[in-house]
């Protein structure tokens, strides 16, 4: 049975979130069309500035995404504390460039003194907001909604763009996050559509190996532009200035720091690595070379490749060590959690699952 949001995303937990979204039909509406010829690849930049738009305006860091022809994927940290330290000006000031606010919010932005119950009306509002910027569900909502309306705009059609709402899976520990961030910026070469990590476009490791490199990170906002003339109807208006732009978020090398928990050498490391282990045309058996990232999380380097490769199990609700998992499943109430035994072969872990966690692989 499906579980409800609220059951999945527990900042308490994790601040870290493994979000997929795929178009109607899985059909190619972000990539090239193989049936009707036509190509849409623009449209894969479209979701990457507005993924970079949105973490500039939210209290949420993109960590890791991949863009698809039919599907993305992306690894989301939440910062709350950082929600909590904006101020009343800012709340307002990064909201309302998403949604137009209401009257008594416009009343207070121009200067009027507000009294009594409007200045409780006020507050109420401004906490609702502040939540909202720290909250995976809107940030999605925000990123989706909008690329929809811009493509239908462009089709010239109505009806729905993605097939639901966006799959979101907690990332409880150091483990998680580095094997679902490796596993999202594999996409284009387990597919074969790039043959190496650094020749992935539209993927954060794409990105990052620029980075590395000097250059800057690609700017697809052009072609934003262009479409959102086409959704306003091609009306000539007042040019605004560009929506400022969120960076990565950055490697630290320590859990429960402001950023990633590793260096992002290791991290290039293994990516590369990985991406020699997975392509189609180039499998073999695992080398000696093994990234030491990998043996000091007591990641089994087999079978992380096999995961890379799509060969073994699948992690469905939650992702970390057997141990966390029986954690999260015993503090929200679960009988068990599918995953638990691709963990432990994974990750390590242990005996068989105790009593009333019974394993479950998918």
């Amino acid at each position: 049975m499906t579980k409800a949001r609220r059951d999945i995303v527990s900042l308490a937990d994790t601040l870290y979130y493994h979000c997929i979204g795929r178009c109607v039909r899985r059909a190619f509406l972000c990539g090239k069309d193989p049936f009707s010829g036509k190509d849409y690849e623009h449209r894969r930049g479209w979701i990457v500035e507005r993924l970079k738009t949105l973490g500039a305006i939210f209290s949420i860091d993109v960590a890791a995404y991949a863009v698809m022809s039919n599907h993305y994927h992306v690894v989301l940290r939440v910062d709350k504390e950082g929600a909590e330290r904006l101020s009343r000006d800012q709340v307002i000031g990064r909201w309302t460039s998403l949604f137009s606010g209401p009257d008594l919010v416009r009343r207070y932005m121009a200067g009027e003194e507000l009294v009594g119950e409007q200045q409780r009306k006020l507050e109420e509002i401004i906490d609702e907001w502040r939540q909202r910027l720290s909250d995976i569900s809107w940030f999605m909502r925000c990123l989706n909604e909008y690329i929809a309306r811009l493509a239908n705009a462009e089709d010239g059609v109505k009806g729905r763009f993605w097939e639901g709402r966006f799959k979101s899976q907690p990332l409880l520990d150091e483990q998680a996050v580095l094997t679902c961030m490796a596993y999202v910026d594999m996409n284009p070469v387990r597919a074969n559509m790039a043959a190496t990590p650094e020749e992935s476009e539209f993927t954060s490791i794409y990105e990052r190996i620029l980075q590395v490199r000097g250059k800057a990170a690609p700017d697809y906002s052009a072609s934003v532009r262009e479409a959102e003339k086409v959704l306003a109807g091609n009306r000539e208006e007042t040019a605004e200035s560009a929506p400022d732009k969120a960076s990565l978020l950055d490697f630290t090398d320590t859990y429960n720091s402001t950023g990633i928990p590793f260096s992002l050498l290791d991290y290039l490391d293994l990516v590369d690595w990985t991406g020699r282990h997975v392509r189609m045309d180039k499998r073999d058996a695992i080398d000696d070379d093994i990234p030491a990232i990998l043996t000091r999380l007591q990641i089994e380097p087999e079978k992380f490749v096999r995961y890379m490769r799509h060969e073994s199990g699948r992690f469905v609700d939650v992702v970390g060590t057997s141990e966390k998992l029986k954690e999260f499943a015993t503090k929200t109430g679960c009988r068990f959690i599918k995953g638990i035994g691709m963990a432990r072969q994974l990750f390590g872990g242990g005996e068989t699952a105790q009593a009333g966690l019974p394993e479950m692989v998918w």
